[in-house]
C-alpha cells in the first residue's frame, strides 16, 4: 500500500508549495517508496488524520502516522533501512540537524520576508483571510508593508548563502556526489520561492542556483513536476 503524504497547497491542488512538505517528497523518492500526494490547504490542516498534527507534513504508512519533516526522515531511514540512506549514519543525522537550525535561522526568515505576499496570493480566499490575520499579528505589520523594498534584501541575502556556496564549489551535493537529506532540507525553501513567487532571488551563475538546478532534476525531474511561479 502507498505511503500517504498530507502536503501544503494554495488556490491550485497541483501548487504544493510548502518547504517542509518538499524536503518528504523528495526523501521518499530517495527512498524509492510508493507514495500518494493528499493535497491539503491551510484551513484543512485541522482535519489531516483527526487532528494529528498542527502543521504539514503528515505521512500515513499503514497503521503509522508520523508528523514533522525531520521526524518522518528518521522514520523512513529507520523502518527502510535497505533503501538508500537520507542520513549515512549517525554523524549525518546530526550534520542535517545543524543544516535545519542554520537554514531555518538564515535562510527561511529571509525568504519569509520576501516572499510573504506572494504566498497570500496564490492561496484560496478562506485560506488568505486565515493567512493574513495570522501572519500579521505574529510580526505586527500589514502583509503590503512586509514586501515594500524587497529588492534592496537581496544582496543581504545572496551573502548569507556564502558557507553553503562554499562548500557546493567543491562537490555536487551538501551530501557529496549524491543527496542527502542536508540537501533537502535547504533545497524544499528554494523550491517554496520557485513555486509560491516569481520573484527573481537567485542569479543563474551563483553556484547555489547550479545545485537547485541539479536538484530540479533529481528522480526524475521530481521538483520540476510542479510548474514554477508565473
Amino acid at each position: 500500500m502507498a505511503i500517504k503524504l498530507y502536503e501544503l497547497c494554495g488556490r491550485d491542488p497541483g501548487q504544493l508549495f510548502s518547504p517542509h512538505c518538499w524536503k518528504v517528497r523528495l526523501a521518499l523518492r530517495h527512498k524509492g517508496l510508493d507514495f500518494e500526494t493528499v493535497p491539503v490547504p491551510f484551513t484543512k490542516i485541522p482535519d489531516v488524520e483527526g487532528g494529528a498534527s498542527k502543521t504539514i507534513p503528515v505521512i500515513r504508512d499503514g497503521d503509522k502516522v508520523v508528523a514533522d519533516s525531520f521526524k518522518i526522515a528518521e522514520y523512513l531511514d529507520e523502518t527502510y533501512p535497505t533503501a538508500p540512506t537520507l542520513f549515512g549514519g549517525e554523524g549525518g543525522r546530526q550534520l542535517s540537524r545543524f543544516v535545519e537550525s542554520w537554514s531555518q535561522r538564515v535562510i527561511h526568515p529571509a525568504l519569509a520576508k520576501m516572499l510573504i505576499l506572494d504566498i497570500h496570493d496564490i492561496l484560496s480566499d478562506t485560506d488568505q483571510a486565515y493567512f493574513r490575520q495570522s501572519r500579521e499579528k505574529a510580526i505586527g505589520k500589514p502583509l503590503e508593508t512586509i514586501v515594500e523594498g524587497r529588492e534592496a534584501h537581496v544582496e543581504a541575502f545572496l551573502k548569507s548563502l556564502e558557507p553553503l556556496r562554499g562548500l557546493l564549489g567543491s562537490r555536487s551535493f551538501i551530501g557529496g556526489e549524491t543527496p542527502l537529506f542536508a540537501d533537502f532540507i535547504v533545497y524544499g525553501l528554494f523550491q517554496w520561492a520557485r513555486v509560491a513567487s516569481a520573484f527573481s532571488i537567485l542569479p543563474k551563475a551563483d553556484p547555489v542556483a547550479e545545485w537547485f538546478e541539479r536538484c530540479l532534476d533529481l528522480y526524475e525531474a521530481e521538483g520540476r513536476k510542479v510548474p514554477a511561479a508565473a
